[in-house]
């Protein structure tokens, strides 16, 4: 997911789709555990989403802020 993408995003889409990518990622963490994943680099995409969601909702708090 690009950032232009999801500064398109309204806040409230963005709380979503941040509790949607912490889920996906403990689900692929357990999987991982239990067997390994064709591939383990989906792991570390998903982190850097999670970084990128949290990095713009971020920004909008500190703008509201001001």
């Amino acid at each position: 997911m690009k950032v232009s993408e999801i500064k398109e995003l309204t806040t409230k889409e963005l709380f979503e789709r941040i509790d949607a990518e912490r889920d996906v990622l403990k689900k692929m963490k357990m999987n991982h555990a239990v067997s390994p994943l064709d591939n383990p680099m989906k792991i570390i995409v998903v982190r850097k989403n999670i970084a990128r969601l949290m990095t713009v909702l971020r920004q909008r708090q500190l703008i509201e802020k001001k």
